[in-house]
């Protein structure tokens, strides 16, 4: 006797669709409930709403940007096919921003660059994420898939000057409160406003990077999208 074929749902293929489709699902689940409840919140409350954005959704933003690092390893092992170092810049940019501005210093929570910011990368995430969950299990609109090959355009560059203003906002505090800067053996220091002066540079840079590889992954995906539909 031959081998006994696996049902279709125990084949790897499967397993591994099944398993991104949850992923994604999880994620759009999350950033969806983020954004809905900061525009209710809004529409209820006017710009008071701004002011404790972080104490409304810090904590599921948090989780979501934390879980998002799965993406990485999605990369690595090879069941999400991306290219490693523009998805780690872009990952990199929120995990400084939001671990080690804004969760670090109170003052900045309050700032409504920071509710700004938020609805940037939810807008981007819940497009993001709904393209991939449908394309995870082989569904494809051609108006989903323009929009979301082309909303990050004008809104990933926002999405940086909003982050560098909360950086330029938060300097006085860490250099007020020395959050981070520490004394080293050999009289040596890590005066982190320093640092994150330079991370500012580096900032547009890899933003620059980025938007130039997102710009080459739309033209690809864009060039062959009609193929597929006449198929």
């Amino acid at each position: 006797m031959g081998p006994v074929a696996l049902p279709a749902w125990l084949q790897p293929r499967y397993r591994k669709n099944a398993y991104l489709f949850i992923y994604y699902l999880i994620q759009f689940c999350g950033h969806s409930w983020i954004f809905t409840n900061m525009t209710v919140r809004f529409f209820s409350f006017g710009k008071d709403s701004m002011v404790d954005t972080f104490y409304a959704i810090g904590l599921v933003m948090q989780l979501c940007q934390s879980v998002s690092l799965l993406e990485l390893l999605h990369i690595y092992v090879g069941i999400e096919s991306n290219h490693l170092l523009p998805r780690f810049l872009q990952l990199t940019e929120r995990v400084i921003v939001l671990f080690m501005v804004i969760t670090s210093q109170e003052e900045v929570q309050e700032k409504y660059v920071v509710c700004v910011l938020f609805i940037f990368w939810n807008l981007l995430d819940m497009v993001r994420y709904t393209y991939s969950m449908l394309s995870v299990i082989g569904i494809s609109y051609a108006v989903l898939t323009w929009f979301s090959q082309t909303l990050w355009m004008p809104i990933y560059p926002l999405c940086v000057l909003a982050e560098a203003f909360t950086i330029y906002q938060s300097l006085p505090y860490f250099e007020s409160f020395g959050t981070y800067s520490t004394k080293m053996p050999f009289d040596l220091s890590i005066y982190f406003p320093y640092v994150l002066k330079i991370y500012l540079m580096m900032l547009f840079v890899g933003m620059y990077f980025t938007y130039n590889h997102l710009y080459s992954e739309r033209k690809d995906i864009l060039r062959v999208f009609p193929n597929k539909k006449k198929m």
